[in-house]
């Protein structure tokens, strides 16, 4: 089956190369707002006159009000050097409404992750609810962000303009007419805004993806009244190739405690060492998602305890059947104190 090559004409590629040319320098001048708004007065008061006068107003602008020979006054000068045109200006003033707007979608698309991990709140650290939404929680802006992007567009290839609060209905009649004209002239701004967009949006997200499961093992053991200064990350005296996540004392007894989300062959190394080790205590914690009955008799039978999410613990009946595998919810000072070989 023979498919069709693909053509992009240099005109469509040229004109959406500069459009995002034009927003990623709007991004690195960080304009404030009233910097912005000012240029864009300096664009629209006269909208019909030819483009070098504008860029003499804008000019003019930047170089009175913005600090001398700054990062911030070279980029938007580095930016007015590239429109040479009617069309480019529009693709300029088109470029700086989005950069104004770009932060009211980047916070819109954040609010669902926002609401998301409000509800971590009422959740037990270690449990599948809690880590699903600290795993999903960096992408889950992103997704939100691409498809508000999408319909942001649409909604002004439509013309509509009640998506947003009355005082800014022009704005959006004004962005909505440029971007029906230049997307005649072959600009994508959607696909190219989004680009920029999502750059935007990895700088402002910091992604949990899981990694932080051993801070919310932590968070656990202080919570219970382990103190935090008295717990270490360390390797075993005698087995030097496995190391302790979590090492303390407690009364007159050691703990060791390995920490992962999922354990793979992972768990073969503590067996391992509980052969060796002259430690009182050796615990797994883990999700418990990737368990098998065959490997909790492994473990357990090499005498290192259990700790697995709720969830698991309470839909497998087999785990509350093996003496030495508890629940997350069961990861308590007396829980601990108890446990010996």
């Amino acid at each position: 089956m023979k498919i069709e090559k693909i053509k992009i004409t240099q005109e469509k590629f040229n004109i959406n190369l500069k459009f995002y040319f034009f927003l990623k320098y709007l991004v690195k001048t960080k304009l404030t707002d009233n910097q912005s708004n000012e240029i864009l007065k300096a664009c629209l008061l006269s909208p019909n006159i030819n483009f070098r006068i504008t860029i003499k107003k804008m000019t003019q602008y930047i170089e009175d009000k913005i600090k001398q020979n700054s990062p911030k006054q070279k980029f938007i000068l580095d930016v007015l050097t590239e429109i040479h045109s009617d069309i480019d200006l529009k693709l300029f003033i088109f470029s700086l409404k989005l950069y104004i707007i770009k932060d009211l979608l980047l916070q819109e698309a954040k609010l669902k992750d926002l609401l998301d991990i409000s509800k971590l709140e009422n959740l037990d650290p270690l449990s599948l609810e809690y880590d699903k939404i600290t795993m999903y929680s960096p992408y889950s802006t992103r997704v939100n962000g691409a498809l508000l992007s999408l319909i942001f567009f649409d909604k002004l290839k439509r013309q509509e303009t009640n998506f947003m609060t009355s005082d800014t209905d022009d704005f959006i009649k004004g962005l909505s007419k440029l971007a029906i004209e230049l997307k005649d002239k072959g600009v994508e701004p959607n696909q190219i805004f989004l680009l920029m967009f999502n750059e935007s949006m990895n700088q402002s997200i910091i992604s949990d993806s899981g990694s932080n499961y051993e801070e919310r093992i932590l968070s656990v053991l202080t919570s219970i009244g382990i103190d935090e200064n008295k717990i270490e990350k360390t390797h075993d005296k005698d087995d030097s190739s496995t190391e302790f996540d979590f090492f303390f004392e407690l009364k007159t007894k050691t703990y060791g405690i390995g920490a992962k989300r999922t354990l793979r062959e992972r768990y073969k190394q503590f067996i391992k060492t509980a052969q060796m080790s002259k430690i009182d205590v050796m615990i797994e914690i883990t999700l418990g998602i990737d368990l098998t009955e065959e490997k909790v008799k492994a473990i357990r039978n090499h005498n290192v305890f259990l700790f697995v999410a709720d969830e698991v613990y309470t839909s497998n009946k087999y785990l509350q059947d093996i003496d030495g595998i508890y629940s997350s919810q069961d990861l308590t000072i007396e829980t601990l104190k108890s446990l010996s070989v």
